[in-house]
């Protein structure tokens, strides 16, 4: 099954730009608005665009893993950009660079988001068949909720924009109250569940086959961690409830028996993935960095050399202590080490036959530890892991897994007083890692102990894969004080936190633009 590609063609491109009224310049090299939106062809690379913006710098090729990372308590910033460690202390300004670029890159899948549905709706179904069109469609309101999803939960409140901007009176949107856009995000997300094929294998259309477009389960999913984010157990759960036995997706997704497929440039789109962003290495000249594609852009990321050890990488950030201590604190059946730990940072641990490194000799203090997850380090693609000059990898950045549903809706069953029945959700997840039987290890937990328990859970399951800091914000661990001072304790940046920094600043520029749009509490 072939791979969604990335790549566009200058008739693909779908951007907007402000523009002076005394001048209009029509570059002949691009299709205009009124004069694309005419083919079955054109709405397929369309589409596509949507896509690519989730690959460049202020999406998942670099700065929002990376600046997400950085806020939990299992990772630390340790570069000399700055901005990688304030953000990490939140105390990062409103005029960082990373910052706005993540703004940027989110609004910019929205924009092109928002051009589909308006202008694929008008198609007629001699041109593009009905389901086409719908699977269309589905996929612009699933990446539209994802991006408003992350734009939520990295600056909380935020403005909501669901049509194409035609005019400059359009251009000041006034910041949405939470409550709207959420909602937006539920909607979004409900939509694309209710318009995308479980798969693409069987369907009729140019994205026959094609693995790492958005499905029915990636968005019953995303709809079902909205829920959970803002507590809304009961309709999380119908959502989860969808995967098991008797729901429409039972038996789509498993985990995936060696916890590290998930990781690397191998076994990707696999069976444990309900939605991953797409990279491939060995396409075009350019680095994808930003702002409108062309046909020679790399579809790489750059979170590999980001995230690597000194000498393959720039280690601009690290694993905190707490977290490899957390994967030391109980072995496995077999009295091993928590097999995640070696997937998700690189030790020397000679117990565990781990001295290597990149393949080659441990070259670092034998002490020191540094993220593996995302890198080069041990990908499995049978060539020597080298520091290329842009650090450049092919490892799709995973968005959800089958992992994550098991353990939200364990969390979700715990919420709804069904504590006993969290048990079976929970163990098939520490089951992969040979971990012995939590309801034998810890039976009858009461609510408060199935938290604690399901925190340290998913810290094991999901570290350094932005998931920490929303999970903590959730909990609402920033404003009880006992789990602060733990926070504290775990990661010595937490010390210089102060409430309403547990988000990013809005961007100054946009402020100083747009005056209808309010600050945040990070600002």
């Amino acid at each position: 099954m072939k791979k969604i590609l990335y790549l566009l063609t200058a008739s693909c491109l779908i951007s907007i730009s402000g523009c002076d009224k005394k001048i209009e310049l029509t570059n002949p090299n691009l299709l205009t608005t009124a004069d694309f939106w005419k083919t079955k062809e054109q709405a397929y690379a369309a589409s596509t665009s949507m896509y690519n913006a989730l690959i460049v710098d202020g999406s998942y090729m670099r700065s929002f893993p990376g600046l997400t990372d950085s806020r939990g308590d299992d990772f630390t910033g340790d570069s000399p950009w700055l901005d990688l460690v304030l953000t990490g202390q939140f105390i990062i300004p409103s005029t960082s660079a990373p910052v706005f670029w993540i703004w940027r890159e989110f609004y910019l899948v929205v924009n092109r988001a928002n051009q589909v549905i308006a202008n694929v709706s008008k198609y007629d179904a001699s041109i593009l068949p009905t389901d086409e069109k719908n699977r269309i469609l589905g996929q612009a309101y699933f990446l539209r909720g994802l991006a408003y999803y992350n734009l939520a939960t990295t600056f909380k409140t935020v403005p909501v924009i669901t049509a194409p901007i035609n005019s400059s009176s359009e251009y000041f949107t006034p910041t949405a109250t939470e409550a709207a856009l959420w909602n937006q995000i539920f909607t979004d997300f409900a939509a694309a569940e209710a318009n995308l094929p479980v798969s693409y294998v069987g369907v009729t259309g140019l994205d026959k086959g094609e693995k790492g477009r958005a499905t029915k389960g990636a968005a019953a999913g995303m709809l079902g961690k909205s829920y959970l984010f803002r507590k809304d157990y009961a309709k999380a759960a119908i959502q989860f409830e969808k995967f098991f036995a008797g729901g429409a997706l039972a038996g789509v997704y498993s985990l995936m028996p060696d916890y590290r497929d998930n990781f690397k440039d191998v076994n990707e789109n696999n069976a444990e993935s309900l939605f991953e962003i797409q990279f491939t290495p060995g396409t075009g000249t350019d680095m994808n960095w930003c702002c409108d594609p062309t046909a020679a852009w790399k579809q790489v990321q750059t979170i590999s050399i980001t995230y690597g050890q000194e000498g393959k990488g720039f280690s601009d950030y690290l694993p905190t202590r707490w977290i490899y201590n957390e994967y030391k604190l109980e072995r496995t059946t077999a009295n091993k080490l928590d097999p995640r730990l070696l997937t998700t940072i690189a030790s020397h641990e000679p117990t565990e036959n781990s001295i290597l490194s990149y393949g080659g000799a441990w070259n670092n203090p034998l002490t020191a530890i540094y993220p593996r997850k995302y890198t080069n380090d041990g990908v499995g693609n049978g060539k020597p892991d080298e520091f290329s000059p842009f650090g450049e990898s092919g490892i799709n950045y995973r968005i959800i897994r089958y992992a994550d549903i098991l353990l939200m809706y364990a969390e979700v069953l715990n919420e709804l007083n069904r504590t006993p029945e969290a048990y079976p959700f929970i163990q098939q997840v520490r089951a992969r890692a040979s971990l012995p039987n939590l309801a034998t290890a810890k039976p009858n937990m009461t609510q408060a102990q199935m938290r604690d328990q399901l925190a340290h859970e998913r810290a094991l399951e999901f570290a350094i894969e932005g998931q920490r800091i929303n999970d903590l914000i959730r909990w609402g661990w920033f404003s009880n004080p006992a789990k602060l001072a733990e926070l504290k304790s775990h990661d010595p940046d937490f010390n210089f936190y102060t409430p309403g920094n547990e988000y990013l600043p809005i961007p100054q520029q946009e402020l100083d633009v747009n005056k209808n749009l309010l600050p945040n509490s990070a600002n």
